[in-house]
């Protein structure tokens, strides 16, 4: 039966989809013939095909399950990539690039070895992938990631004390603003705001639409509200508890404002 699957290429990564034949179920490892070569996936997702008539899938395919030969190729494709960073990263050095090198992935079929880095500037590494090239006898890539993408691969823990998200289960980066932080009364505090790459943490982003509906709802602080109990001018806004503080016409600024639910109050006239 012609199934819909879903393959993941790294840990967490973009998922790539699939008509196959094949009878595999998520979970199962599968071995795929994509634009970079033959690589090995693990399955995330497996449906009928006629749930997904309009979906519009690559000419890549899908080339069998992985066999237990298979699976030892794996094993040993990690111990190849390990010996081929070693290398890479010493002839960095004779080069003296300025570069830092991340990762290592060989295709499963070993024609092609890519090679991650990261750097603040352009690298001429011309001369240092003839030098690979030399000595793998492979297709050689050097691909220049960013610092979120180096956070992402090789993981770490976040401020929060739990595994960034960018490793555990992030497929893509969305784009974080500082007015996240401002609508959700963030400390504006860099250090509080940024994860382990330097960038603003991808966390702002999950609540945001949350605060964006509430906010709408809300009054600005320092307009003219009409309570129960008069008119007064808001001082200020709890987004999560729905209430805000008002200080009534006529009252001192020293007395303690009354709180109100949002519900309770409308704009005054």
């Amino acid at each position: 039966m012609n199934k819909i699957v879903g393959v993941r290429f790294f840990e967490v990564g973009k998922i790539h989809y699939f008509s196959c034949f094949h009878d595999v179920l998520p979970g199962d490892t599968v071995i795929a013939e994509t634009k970079r070569g033959t690589e090995a996936g693990k399955v995330v997702y497996a449906e009928n095909a006629e749930k997904f008539k309009d979906l519009i899938l690559p000419g890549e395919k899908i080339l069998r399950k992985a066999t237990k030969e298979d699976m030892k190729s794996l094993e040993e494709k990690k111990k190849e990539e390990e010996k081929a960073r070693k290398i890479c990263q010493k002839k960095v050095e004779e080069h003296k690039l300025e570069m830092k090198l991340i990762n290592v992935e060989y295709m499963f079929d070993r024609k092609k070895v890519i090679f991650y880095f990261v750097s603040e500037s352009r690298v001429d590494f011309r001369n240092l992938v003839k030098d690979l090239a030399s000595t793998f006898k492979v297709r050689i890539e050097l691909r220049q990631v960013g610092i979120r993408d180096e956070a992402k691969m090789l993981g770490g823990l976040a401020p929060c004390g739990r595994p960034l998200c960018c490793g555990k289960f992030l497929d893509d980066f969305q784009s974080v603003s500082i007015k996240m932080a401002k609508d959700q009364g963030v400390s504006l505090n860099p250090t509080k705001l940024s994860g382990v790459c330097g960038r603003l943490m991808c966390c702002l982003k999950y609540e945001q639409d949350f605060y964006h509906e509430a906010i709408s709802n809300m009054p600005s602080v320092g307009s003219k509200v009409q309570t129960p109990d008069g008119q007064g001018e808001v001082v200020s806004c709890n987004v999560i508890s729905g209430c805000v503080k008002v200080l009534l016409d006529g009252e001192e600024k020293t007395i303690q404002p009354r709180n109100y639910n949002v519900s309770e109050i409308t704009p005054s006239k």
